[in-house]
């Protein structure tokens, strides 16, 4: 769950920080929180600090709440899951 920025002085690039994790490709159980940490990073780094608090906020009650989580967190949630658990907390 690492986000990666690279920013420059006149461009910046958000990301995940992760391998390609061939073995879960196409089962829908992967964990976003990387690549949503990532867009975090970014709405802070355009400075839109109330987006990107509600969506940090919705995230950590998400794992938090480890309802619809997934199995790298202990859950048995999908990635759709996960994601609609985020959403539905923004």
């Amino acid at each position: 769950m690492a986000p990666g920025a690279n920013i420059g002085k006149d461009y910046a690039i958000f990301e995940a920080v992760h391998g390609s994790a061939p073995d879960i490709a196409g089962k829908n159980i992967a964990n976003p929180s990387s690549m949503i940490l990532a867009a975090i990073q970014m709405l802070h780094h355009l400075q839109l600090t109330e987006p990107a608090e509600r969506i940090s906020r919705a995230l950590r009650e998400t794992i938090l709440a480890g309802d619809r989580t997934t199995p790298d967190l202990g859950g048995s949630g999908s990635t759709t899951d996960f994601t609609h658990a985020v959403i539905s907390r923004l």
